[in-house]
């Protein structure tokens, strides 16, 4: 069973299961990514906003069934019969190629190895297949009957367990006073929370000062009158 989340962060990121916390925003997503031997069809879109969690769902997935993970526009020029023989692929931001006619069709033709030989195929983006703009019609039918799963905005829970996991990819051990301090008070997205820990990050490395309420309080400033 999944635990705890992670998410797609440029420091270090934990991408393991015991790094991905479970909650409402997402526990419907894991459980098709554990189910994926059901998904219709083979296929199933990973839906969510910057920092969701999309790239660490991924490679959740990539570990139960070995499946490699490439960029939807790499896929040109990629050996695509060899891909598709690890009968488990996982493609992500497949939002970023329309009209990218080249990976369109990479992308139409591994999907068509896929389903040939009976793989699984999963899909990261930012929002659903109808609006990726897919110039190719034949790709555009195929992905729009694809099978979508939503990662929803966080609850408290969510963004606290998400907060502290941040902290911990930076080396930064924090007290629960400071996580319950930025909880209540900061934009409450995946992104935001990522911003905020490395303008923290930046802030304390800069002053000498460790991450604290006070730090915080002074980085939340900086932001708006969300952080005030």
């Amino acid at each position: 069973m999944i635990r705890q989340l992670a998410f797609d962060l440029p420091v270090r990121p934990a991408r393991g299961r015991a790094a991905f916390f479970v909650a409402p925003a997402n526990d419907l997503a894991v459980a098709q990514i554990e189910a994926w031997r059901d998904w219709p069809g083979g296929k199933l879109a990973l839906i969510g906003p910057e920092a969701s969690g999309k790239t660490h769902l991924a490679h959740v997935w990539a570990e139960l069934t070995g499946a490699p993970v490439v960029q939807a526009a790499a896929l040109d020029g990629t050996d695509l019969p060899a891909l598709a023989a690890s009968g488990a692929v996982a493609v992500e931001n497949g939002d970023r190629i329309g009209g990218d006619g080249p990976a369109e069709a990479a992308l139409f033709h591994l999907h068509n190895l896929m389903q040939a030989g009976g793989g699984a195929l999963l899909l990261t983006a930012r929002t659903p297949p109808r609006d990726w703009a897919i110039a190719l019609p034949d790709l555009a039918s195929r992905m729009q009957a694809t099978a979508t799963v939503h990662l929803s905005p966080p609850d408290d829970a969510l963004l606290a367990a998400v907060l502290v996991k941040l902290f911990a990819d930076r080396q930064l051990a924090v007290k629960p006073e400071l996580i319950g301090y930025l909880v209540e008070r900061m934009e409450r997205s995946f992104a935001a929370a990522a911003e905020t820990v490395a303008a923290i990050d930046r802030e304390a490395l800069a002053t000498g000062h460790r991450p604290g309420i006070r730090l915080a309080r002074a980085v939340l400033d900086k932001t708006g009158p969300e952080g005030r």
